[in-house]
């Protein structure tokens, strides 16, 4: 992956993130909602199929998002 991609996967997670905070601060989302969101991406990416090097970066997005709901950065929780 580039710097390019990397920095723009980085940037589009912050901003993800940042949108999550918000909406759970606006209290439109609550934070069960926002878990929600986040567990069913990481299962979409658990289960996407592909090349074995598409599997592994699949894998690995899932495992990131499952440290960010492990983590409780989206919701601000304690």
């Amino acid at each position: 992956m580039t710097n390019d991609h990397t920095h723009s996967g980085m940037a589009a997670l912050t901003i993800c993130e940042a949108l999550l905070l918000a909406l759970n601060d606006a209290q439109i989302l609550p934070e069960k909602e926002i878990m929600g969101v986040l567990t069913d991406a990481a299962a979409t990416h658990e289960n996407a199929g592909g090349s074995k090097t598409d599997v592994e970066k699949h894998r690995a997005a899932a495992a990131l998002i499952r440290r960010i709901v492990a983590g409780g950065n989206s919701v601000r929780r304690p």
